[in-house]
């Protein structure tokens, strides 16, 4: 333990005094030159007189004055501008002094490279993360960010460091978050900067004067959340519509004194469409239901595609019933999938084609191959459908129409369902539309699915 008020740490290496052994070390070879030169003076001062021993001993300790302040100024330089190339070469005791400089020095570089590279690794592992992260001060000014930051935020690192966050991110749902000291749960908010963004904000505390933004995108999720809640609203409204109109009916039915003959045959036959709507609506939606299970297996067998256009074309002009003028293109083709669910998904596009076509207009199937492997393409003359509507066309339930979609005796599940068939085939649908000008629904297959 040091002596209270001796100003000397012994437990700091840096302050505790020089052992005896490792001083003895730098002194003794000192004193040996001293002791020698001594000894040389006064064996020449016996021989030639005291005089000539005194000049030898004034000449000799001069000289070795000189020698230890050349090599002190040499060192002085050095510290002024310390190099590891620059650290001087010297004799005797300040060879060991220089010696040891140059190690430790060497030490330093490499500790101090090693360093700079962990923090440059370190900042590469965080610019990789697919989270935004901005590093802030007490007050709130950019010390740091990655690249997502920069993406969700709007800032730049170069221009914006050591700008207030709150001043280039202006949202009042983002500052007034920020300005709180509440982060307890995360911010979720549409960023102006990013048009169509949803982002999720998290403050995390690291010091007393250092906080941490961190910002992960959730636009899908919430898209996600949006298409289910839309969905339960979507099937209770579907359902609702004809269970009302069955119990509607059953109520007037009970009452058999106000109910003729006639109105009874008709309330019959819309109770009976209404049960068959609701009907499809359930077929349709365990076919969704299957088609997602994990536990349903693809399989596939080898068919000839005209087979499969033979029915359809059947199937189409029953539905029709010569309102549209219909035409087939069908090369000679062998697909390995399976059947049945091509069969589904393809009568579906056919289906709704003729359903928003109006009388007198034309539809055409056709299979086109090409390198990317094999498509079929049902287009036709049409409504068409305005380019904001197809992205979210193979959503369940949405209805670019909906007062026009009931009158056709839709569910609003069968571009999920062709979505779905074609995901499993490994393929994908797309859609060319304008509207008034008609439509182009295209289902691509893979090249390895065609023999």
């Amino acid at each position: 333990m040091p002596m209270a008020g001796s100003g000397v740490n012994t437990d700091d290496p840096l302050q505790a005094p020089a052992r005896p052994a490792a001083a003895m070390r730098w002194v003794l070879p000192a004193l040996l030159r001293m002791v020698a030169l001594a000894l040389v003076a006064l064996a020449l001062g016996a021989v030639f007189g005291a005089l000539v021993g005194l000049w030898f001993a004034a000449l000799a300790f001069g000289l070795l004055l000189f020698f230890h302040l050349y090599y002190l100024a040499r060192l002085g330089r050095w510290v002024e501008r310390p190099r590891l190339e620059s650290i001087p070469e010297g004799y005797g005791a300040w060879a060991e002094v220089f010696s040891r400089l140059y190690r430790d020095r060497r030490a330093s570089e490499r500790n101090k490279k090693a360093l700079v590279e962990n923090e440059e690794r370190f900042r590469r592992t965080i610019s990789a993360l697919p989270q935004g992260i901005v590093l802030v001060d007490a007050s709130l000014q950019i010390e740091w960010c990655n690249p997502v930051a920069e993406q969700h935020l709007g800032i730049h690192l170069l221009r914006d460091q050591g700008l207030r966050l709150t001043n280039l991110v202006r949202d009042p749902a983002f500052v007034g978050y920020i300005t709180s000291g509440r982060f307890s749960q995360p911010l979720t908010f549409a960023p102006l900067a990013a048009s169509g963004l949803v982002l999720s904000v998290l403050v995390v505390a690291v010091e007393a004067a250092r906080s941490i933004v961190v910002t992960r995108d959730i636009t899908e999720s919430e898209r996600l959340d949006a298409m289910r809640r839309d969905f339960v609203a979507n099937v209770s409204h579907e359902l609702r519509t004809p269970l009302t109109v069955v119990n509607g009916f059953i109520q007037t039915l009970l009452d058999e004194s106000v109910v003729t003959q006639p109105t009874h045959q008709r309330h019959l036959q819309l109770m009976h469409e209404q049960a068959m709507r609701m009907q499809l609506l359930v077929e349709d939606l365990l076919t969704l239901s299957r088609l997602e299970s994990a536990d349903n297996r693809l399989q596939d067998t080898r068919f000839e595609v005209s087979e499969l256009v033979a029915q359809l074309s059947t199937e189409a002009q029953a539905l029709s019933g010569g309102r549209h003028s219909l035409s087939f293109r069908v090369p000679k083709l062998t697909l390995r999938a399976n059947a049945d669910e091509l069969h589904s998904a393809l009568g579906n596009l056919l289906s709704n084609a003729i359903r928003y076509t109006p009388e007198g207009g034309h539809i055409e199937l056709r299979w086109v191959m090409d390198t990317l492997g094999a498509r079929f393409e049902v287009q036709d003359s049409g409504i068409g459908i305005a380019p904001a509507h197809i992205a979210r066309l193979t959503e369940r339930f949405y209805r670019v129409d909906q007062s026009r979609s009931r009158q056709t005796g839709g569910t609003g599940l069968g571009l999920a369902i062709v979505k779905h068939v074609l995901l499993r085939h490994g393929g994908h649908l797309s859609v060319q539309s304008q509207p008034g000008k008609g439509s182009i629904f295209c289902a691509w297959l893979p090249a390895a699915r065609v023999l």
